[in-house]
């Protein structure tokens, strides 16, 4: 009767590879074999990451340029700050690719969950960690880029401004 050897297996499923974790704390992963045989929904988060990644890199870059401690490019306070608010864009476009491909591989996830025909009986469809860590880098992603935007003042203006001659008030009148 106690001959019976239960083993768990858990599947992990990622945008580069899957893993199996059995019950006895073996891991075999495995790399997806074509890029030609990938769902579309994996497909397109991969491409949205690799594009939040270079976006990101080059805001970095575009972002140390801009900074008013650094001597690198022009010494001009006005383009040092059009060159951060410009790094500042490509944050804010670097986390929103990453919020787009953490949220549509997380609706796919959703969707196989609710679609009965293809789940097995003892199978459980759950976010991963790694959903959860994408959502809070893309809102922290996005809030730095509107803060590196919202940091740089406003352009100065030039040449001679006019007022208008007051004209006065009729309760103040003398008589």
């Amino acid at each position: 009767a106690g001959d019976a050897i239960i083993t768990a297996v858990g599947l992990h499923e990622g945008l580069w590879m899957s893993c199996a974790a059995q019950s006895t704390g073996q891991v075999q992963c495995r790399l997806h074999d074509s890029l030609l045989s990938l769902d579309v929904h994996i497909q397109t988060s991969r491409a949205l990451m690799v594009i939040s990644l270079l976006l990101g890199f080059f805001g970095i870059i575009v972002s140390v340029v801009g900074m008013k401690c650094t001597k690198v490019g022009e010494e001009d306070p006005v383009t040092k700050s059009r060159i951060a608010v410009a790094g500042g864009i490509l944050f804010i476009l670097s986390g929103l690719c990453t919020l787009a491909a953490v949220s549509l591989y997380a609706a796919q996830v959703t969707y196989e969950f609710f679609r009965e025909s293809t789940v097995p009986i003892n199978a459980r469809y759950e976010f991963g960690s790694a959903l959860f860590i994408g959502w809070g880098a893309a809102s922290l992603t996005v809030l730095g880029g509107s803060l590196l935007c919202c940091s740089c003042p406003a352009k100065e203006r030039r040449g001679q401004q006019y007022y208008r001659q007051s004209q006065p008030s009729t309760a103040r009148e003398y008589v």
